[in-house]
């Protein structure tokens, strides 16, 4: 059985990847190739919807999609945890949305250590570096990095973040200061800094090529097919091999 897959964002960069990487999997045909211009109609009739687009317009794409009993991949940023609530309430019961921060295995991993050290240090802070043209900040990878940290720590506490009332400071994501540079050479790369009393603690995750996102990809799409509900991070299509609340 052949998976039918409308692609939307297919021009931009993660576009042109999962394109190119679909047309080298098994069981899968690119029906429908969405830009700016194109109706929301264009992906009706598709069995997935993959969208890789910009923040603005990724909500409208998604609704439309999941409304119509359409599986759907997500791979735009900006997904933070109120906007996926707010998203929930909108599908049908028998919708099936995978959202994906970030397709890198080695990010997952950065920030599955982490949530998993947030519990055992009081100060937290992320930096996150994307290329210039990034149009939003912090990146999804960032916040979500923050809200798990955060959630670890339920019962224990806020981390430690003094000043930040200060723009220099940072934003702050369910507590932690998040701190984004753009700027040209550089793809991706996320350094969160913990300090607790007399150590310090650094998980520092680089993408230095996108053919990092590849395996990421390629277990998305495979797994976006049986998924009900709304499904959050790599981590859940991943065996880590390590026991989640």
């Amino acid at each position: 059985m052949t998976t039918r897959v409308a692609l939307a964002g297919a021009r931009g960069k993660m576009g042109q990847q999962i394109d190119s990487i679909l047309a080298d999997m098994k069981g899968f045909e690119v029906v429908a190739r969405l830009g700016r211009s194109s109706s929301l109609s264009e992906m009706d009739g598709a069995d997935l919807v993959v969208d890789v687009t910009h923040p603005d317009v990724s909500g409208s794409i998604v609704e439309h999609a999941a409304k119509n009993g359409t599986q759907v991949l997500i791979g735009t940023s900006g997904w933070s945890s109120q906007r996926i609530s707010e998203l929930g309430g909108k599908l049908p019961e028998d919708a099936g949305v995978l959202i994906i921060p970030n397709f890198s295995l080695g990010s997952v991993l950065g920030t599955t250590l982490a949530t998993i050290a947030a519990r055992f240090f009081s100060s937290i802070e992320i930096v996150e570096s994307h290329r210039a043209s990034k149009a939003d900040s912090p990146s999804g990878t960032a916040v979500r990095t923050a809200e798990l940290m955060a959630a670890a720590r339920d019962g224990i506490g806020p981390v430690e973040a003094p000043h930040t009332e200060q723009r220099a400071r940072g934003q702050e994501v369910a507590g932690i200061p998040i701190h984004s540079l753009r700027r040209r050479g550089v793809v991706a790369r996320q350094e969160t800094f913990l300090g607790g009393e007399g150590e310090t603690l650094s998980i520092v995750h680089d993408t230095i090529d996108p053919s990092a996102y590849e395996r990421g990809i390629r277990l998305s799409l495979d797994a976006v097919q049986t998924v009900r509900g709304i499904v959050v991070g790599l981590e859940n299509v991943l065996d880590l091999g390590i026991s989640r609340s």
